[in-house]
């Protein structure tokens, strides 16, 4: 559907609202994968339904703990897991790490 390359520039925040306020779309069914510093393989995936609000360049997500801010340039993947379709990937993570 939207990647992140030459040919489709779609913001991420746009891919945010489609999965929030599309009626066909069910947020527990998407998962966002972002760097993540520390974690194994530098990265963490997360339900889409744990995100409290999205800003123009960041999402925060709140867990068991913590409310955190995650700035949109660190989301590697955003994927539908009932459906295996990535929504957007990241073309090359390692300008990142």
């Amino acid at each position: 559907m939207y990647q992140n390359g030459a040919n489709a520039m779609i913001p991420l925040k746009n891919i945010f609202n489609k999965i929030f306020w599309d009626k066909r779309a069910n947020i527990e069914d998407f998962e966002i994968t972002y760097i993540h510093r520390g974690a194994p393989k530098d990265q963490k995936t997360i339900t889409a339904s744990l995100i409290t609000q999205v800003g123009k360049s960041w999402f925060i997500y709140k867990d068991q703990n913590n409310e955190n801010q995650i700035p949109m340039h660190r989301i590697i993947t955003i994927k539908n897991i009932k459906t295996g379709h990535f929504l957007w990937e990241k073309k090359n993570i390692s300008k990142d790490i």
